[in-house]
């Protein structure tokens, strides 16, 4: 999940972050609003960097956003055998 500004103010700017979510908090927040456990994760590597606890906007949470550009992995297509 990408999280930047549009998810809370503490993650605008150069302070994105990537979050490989573990957890959903069940503690009462704010309407609109979520306690994510998971951790940090460097984008060029998918690697774990640290557990992190934040809270953020649901709007704003960014599942999986695609890249700007075309993707450079190969599009898989289904044949038929035997037709």
């Amino acid at each position: 999940m990408f999280l930047d500004g549009r998810a809370s103010v503490q993650f605008g700017g150069n302070r994105a972050l990537w979050l490989r979510v573990s957890s959903i908090g069940d503690r009462p927040t704010y309407d609109g609003w979520v306690w994510l456990t998971g951790y940090a994760i460097d984008p060029s590597t998918g690697e774990a960097l640290a557990r992190r606890e934040v809270f953020a906007q649901i709007a704003g949470l960014q599942i999986n956003p695609q890249p700007a550009g075309p993707s450079g992995t190969a599009r898989r297509t289904t044949r038929r055998r035997g037709v």
